[in-house]
């Protein structure tokens, strides 16, 4: 190939670079400036105009590439931070219509315009991928094609919602804009997503190849897409997504209408229309709670991945060990191995152990390959990290040891001595307790400052959230270390108080202690489940319990009970469902029913043994609202405590520790973004009348009252825009 390059075109200050090859074909580069990755900025609408004149005059022009500079990364979205700005709907549909403008640019140009994809492509920058008449992507792992705009509570805004229907059919396009999901580079070439998908060494060439051979023909949608085009196809399809879309949001996320809604503008009134209503649509949810609340989430995840959980240089981790190999060892081994590519040894007292930890992760891993998302070879490559073994040999190397044994105070104590002895002198001790003070942990250590907590949730492979706990005397290099471990687990660190239940435990249990107190009071089961679904948790309750174990939940209650007060004690009577031997899913007796087998294992059902069990007639008394405000309205007031307590950090820790950890409606921002949203005075006034009816259980918390009366946030008025600015 005769590619040497000519006439090389870079204006000063510009992400956007220009240069021909022999053979008349222009590569532009896109290559931020003091950037780790290339997001898409509202000033390079003129910049991306100006390289495309320059193109347009030079001689013989035969098509053109476009490339990123950047080692990993195509273009990994629009930079949303502009949105912050934007004080009108009117403002941001302006964005989206200056997006638009750009990208009709990119596909009315005279000569073929080829993208040539290596690593993250979202959002704005798949729209941009797409405004090229051709895709070619590299193979690599790091490559990822995607519209996530729908995570933020926003829609494409830049085309994306007109041309990737047109370009895979409407059933496919819709599913991938209202999951925000994204497709490895095989899945999007199977999907005609992109037209190659190549080695990574061989990708500019191919792309430069593809120019070379002039503009094609879009391929024909297959038959299914086809069909959903014409009116009656249409109609089911739409009447079919919308009804399955609201079965999942239960009409919490506006922007899954507007996608919806703009895609059928589109495909009924033309593409001008689409883009209009795509425009206008993008403006309203930009100004919606809804959207400022999963942004505020985004930004604030984002500047806590900056972050170390302590001013010290966390030291290298080269191996890790795990202290037992039952589940929550078993996940944290596969996360360790998987995630943050480290060796990891497991000791556990016996082979049995060991061998379901091994297993846990090649199941895990076998169902990827089924998926084709992991090759056998990288399966077995991740799997000859996980060792085990029934001493300590071993962990002599070890510069980190994660405990995930029982409960228990004693065994705890001694698992830290006899790390102590068995592993390094540097060797940091971190145990996934859910409820025990790390403090008492350490009590008898020689090494105390390298004792800390790290709290899991389970399934560990799944949830995104892990709790630091450090003791008074834990170093701060402690701290660091673990905190580097978790992210490179691929997991969202908090650092929390060494108090009872931590964080995330203890704003749980009264929530989880009122649901109770319904079902004692006769309200159906699974109507108070459905009343915090509709909430916007993606599990109610009762469910929850059965889901972590009812045997785990009643564990953590005395805990607290002796740390606060009555107010966190389970309501009398309940205790009789763990009496029938009762655990929840992990022993298959719990509320719901699971021996079912066939369609109806797929919709729960509440084994009505547990009403019996519990001496009461269920009957639907308060209506879903009621319930749903009685079991957050505690949740709030004991995370205020926390706060006030310094148990978390921030605001903004405490609201992505309740999103990450337990489900916490996302498009309700956290716990103090909801109260603020609410007014503190408005939580005030309805803790109250609650206390009148159900107890002083209810009674607001001092923080609370102190905020309601001097109209105190936890957010102040601008500070979205300041975090934007600084992340």
């Amino acid at each position: 190939m005769k590619d040497s390059m000519e006439n090389s075109i870079t204006a000063p200050d510009s992400a956007f670079s220009l240069m021909f090859t022999n053979e008349h074909i222009g590569i532009i580069t896109i290559d931020v400036p003091g950037e780790k990755v290339n997001t898409l900025k509202a000033e390079f609408a003129e910049q991306i105009s100006s390289i495309l004149h320059k193109a347009q005059q030079y001689p013989n022009l035969k098509g053109l590439v476009l490339i990123s500079g950047k080692p990993d990364s195509f273009i990994a979205g629009a930079d949303i931070t502009m949105i912050a700005g934007c004080k009108t709907a009117a403002e941001a549909s302006q964005l989206a219509l200056k997006g638009q403008t750009v990208m009709s640019q990119i596909a009315s140009f005279s000569v073929p315009v080829v993208a040539a994809i290596h690593g993250a492509c979202l959002g704005g920058g798949l729209e941009l991928a797409l405004a090229c008449h051709a895709r070619i992507c590299s193979l690599d792992d790091k490559t990822q094609l995607g519209l996530p705009e729908v995570q933020l509570g926003l829609l494409p805004g830049s085309g994306g919602t007109q041309r990737l229907p047109r370009l895979i059919g409407a059933p496919k396009a819709l599913e991938l804009m209202l999951t925000g999901r994204s497709l490895r580079a095989k899945q999007a070439l199977k999907l005609g997503l992109v037209d190659d998908a190549v080695p990574y060494s061989i990708l500019l060439q191919t792309a430069l190849e593809r120019v070379a051979k002039g503009r094609r023909a879009r391929p024909v949608l297959p038959w299914q897409a086809r069909l959903a085009g014409g009116p009656l196809g249409k109609s089911v399809l739409f009447h079919f997504v919308r009804k399955q879309t609201r079965a999942k949001t239960h009409g919490n996320y506006p922007a899954t209408e507007k996608i919806i809604d703009v895609v059928k503008t589109g495909l009924d009134q033309g593409s001008g229309n689409g883009y209009q209503a795509e425009a206008n649509a993008f403006g309203e949810l930009v100004m919606t709670p809804e959207s400022a609340a999963l942004r505020s989430l985004f930004f604030a995840s984002t500047a806590l991945k900056k972050e170390t959980g302590a001013d010290a240089q966390p030291l290298p981790l080269r191996r890790v060990g795990i202290l037992g190999g039952g589940l929550m060892g078993g996940g944290i081994a596969n996360v360790t191995a998987t995630r943050a590519g480290l060796p990891v040894r497991i000791k556990d007292i016996n082979v049995e152990g060991i061998r379901h930890a091994l297993k846990y992760s090649w199941d895990l891993l076998e169902k990827k390959v089924r998926s084709r998302r992991l090759t056998r070879n990288e399966q077995q490559r991740q799997m000859m990290l996980i060792s085990g073994t029934t001493d300590y040999s071993g962990f002599a190397q070890v510069d980190l040891v994660v405990e995930a044994v029982f409960e228990d105070l004693a065994l705890k104590q001694g698992m830290v001595a006899e790390i102590e002895k068995n592993a390094a002198p540097h060797t940091i001790f971190a145990s996934n307790t859910s409820s025990l003070p790390i403090h008492q942990i350490a009590a008898q250590a020689d090494r105390p400052e390298q004792v800390i907590g790290l709290h899991y949730f389970s399934p560990v492979d799944k949830m995104p959230l892990v709790e630091v706990i450090p003791h008074a005397g834990t170093s701060a290099q402690t701290i660091s270390t673990t905190v580097s471990l978790a992210k490179k687990q691929g997991k969202t660190a908090i650092v929390v108080g060494d108090s009872a239940g931590f964080y995330v435990n203890r704003i749980l249990a009264p929530y989880i202690n009122e649901a109770a107190r319904c079902v004692l009071a006769g309200e159906p089961i699974d109507h108070i489940d459905k009343a915090l679904v509709s909430f916007g948790f993606p599990v109610g309750p009762v469910q929850l319990l059965d889901e972590v174990g009812i045997d785990v939940g009643t564990k953590i209650s005395p805990i607290l009970v002796d740390a606060f007060g009555e107010r966190f004690a389970a309501p009398a009577g309940f205790d009789a469902v763990l009496k029938d031997d009762r655990k929840g899913r992990k022993n298959g007796k719990g509320f719901y029913l699971y021996a079912q087998k066939g369609r109806m294992a797929k919709k729960k059902q509440v084994d009505p043994a547990v009403y019996r069990l519990l001496n009461v007639t269920p009957k639907v008394q308060q209506p879903e609202t009621e319930i749903a405000q009685r079991c957050v309205m505690l949740m709030l007031n004991e995370a205020v405590r926390c706060l006030d307590e310094k148990v978390i950090r921030s605001a903004r820790d405490g609201d992505l520790g309740a999103v990450f950890g337990i489900g916490f409606p996302p498009f309700r921002g956290g716990p103090f973004r909801y109260i603020d949203t609410l007014g503190a005075a408005n939580v005030v006034k309805t803790l109250e009348q609650l206390a009148q009816r159900y107890g002083e259980h209810f009674t607001p918390c001092e923080g609370l009252m102190l905020r309601a009366a001097n109209g105190g946030l936890f957010y102040p008025k601008g500070e979205a825009k300041e975090i934007a600015d600084a992340v």
